[in-house]
């Protein structure tokens, strides 16, 4: 009788360990375990025995239905043998689904080298990648070799998240990859957008400053087809009209939307409003709103938000913002019939916000689910007395990302 493994993930031991990690692993690979994740965490704990690849080799079945495969590479330790563990895996498996590797800022391009050839032969040795991930706290541009296998996968890779990446024209070859559904460009050159021609649902952009006119184009471009759209960025005013008057002209169809550092101006309202089909809306902290038109604002956000509106997050992991704030005003005024709403704890402890939230879920009657950035800060009477309406549980259970 087989044992299912879902996921086995191991870590950067001390190698006056190694022996000791070493026989469980064996004892796993022996017992009749079928793996389907695996994960590697610094790759110097990658000083195996010889024997584990002899063992590797000798249970197919071990490794025979991995799907996902997460490897750190962190320096020339244990290069070799990561090498040998690929060149197992793709002589024996070509059911990989979900492939992530993480370069370290230690790694040598030497190390890189060594590696490239065979990491390109295991992703060619797949038949059904689909989603592929490239991060680290350094991305060589040695590594960029590594991209050009994902031409072998242009028929199934559906999702690609980039980290820490330079521009290089060796990331055109997404563009032959006609299944490209969701597109994650994380703290990379935006220069890389505009070198992508495809067509996705999922759009996410993660950069301390990010280049309006670029993302504008880029909305231009994939306009109807958008759905989920994530924006983390410190935007000076003017830009950041220009963005959401962009995303407002190109792209209706929006179901999913979240954007941090937003203010909570008239072209954000107007934005809002206009999305006739969004579902999921999370707003981070809202700055640069005139302090006596705070409470204004807070109502006409509330009044405009969307029938189909299921699920609002206005704290987005942060104990208290502006819309948090006046949450009583955006519960007094909202009518969209939300299931979830994630809130910080600490407004909650005022009277009259409680009697807010008490007032929606009487009024409204759809609310399953509040969740709470700090959820232990909530009084024990309050909130004995909100669970009478409404299932408070810890934000992180309940938050949805794109």
């Amino acid at each position: 009788m087989c044992l299912k493994l879902h996921i086995l993930h191991l870590y950067d031991f001390d190698l006056k360990t190694t022996p000791l990690i070493t026989l469980p692993f064996k004892l796993f690979l022996e017992s009749g375990a079928i793996l389907h994740e695996f994960g590697l965490y610094n790759s110097e704990f990658l000083r195996f025995e010889l024997e584990i690849f002899h063992s590797l080799g000798q249970n197919v079945q071990f490794y025979s239905k991995l799907q996902h495969l997460s490897l750190d590479i962190i320096s020339n330790f244990g290069i070799e043998n990561i090498a040998k563990l690929l060149r197992v895996l793709a002589k024996n498996t070509t059911r990989i689904t979900a492939l992530r590797l993480f370069f370290h800022y230690e790694c040598e391009s030497k190390s890189i080298h060594t590696l490239s050839p065979t990491l390109i032969h295991f992703i060619k040795s797949q038949e059904q990648l689909r989603k592929f991930i490239l991060d680290g706290d350094y991305c060589p541009t040695e590594v960029y070799g590594i991209i050009s296998a994902l031409e072998f996968q242009k028929d199934t890779l559906q999702e690609v998240t980039l980290d820490g990446c330079v521009f290089s024209a060796k990331f055109e070859v997404l563009n032959n990859c006609k299944n490209l559904e969701t597109l994650r460009i994380l703290n990379c050159d935006m220069e890389l957008l505009k070198i992508l021609d495809y067509n996705i649902s999922t759009l996410e952009i993660s950069h301390h400053q990010i280049d309006v006119p670029i993302t504008v184009q880029i909305l231009e471009k994939i306009g109807i087809l958008l759905q989920r759209l994530k924006i983390e960025a410190r935007l000076v005013i003017r830009k950041e009209s220009l963005l959401l008057e962009a995303i407002k002209s190109f792209c209706p169809n929006i179901i999913y939307l979240y954007i941090t550092n937003i203010g909570l101006s008239t072209k954000l309202l107007e934005l809002i409003g206009n999305l006739e089909k969004l579902q999921f809306l999370s707003l981070g902290y809202a700055y640069h709103t005139p302090k006596d038109e705070e409470k204004i604002r807070v109502m006409q956000f509330a009044k405009i938000l969307p029938s189909t509106l299921q699920y609002l997050d206005i704290a987005i992991g942060i104990p208290d913002t502006l819309l948090d704030s006046f949450i009583d005003i955006l519960l007094d005024h909202c009518n969209s019939p939300l299931k979830k709403l994630l809130i910080s704890s600490v407004n909650l402890n005022s009277e009259k916000n409680t009697k807010a939230l008490i007032g929606y879920c009487t009024r409204i009657r759809t609310l399953n689910y509040v969740g709470l950035v700090k959820y232990d800060d909530l009084g024990y009477d309050i909130r004995n007395e909100l669970e009478k309406y409404v299932i408070l549980v810890p934000y992180k259970h309940i938050v949805i990302n794109c």
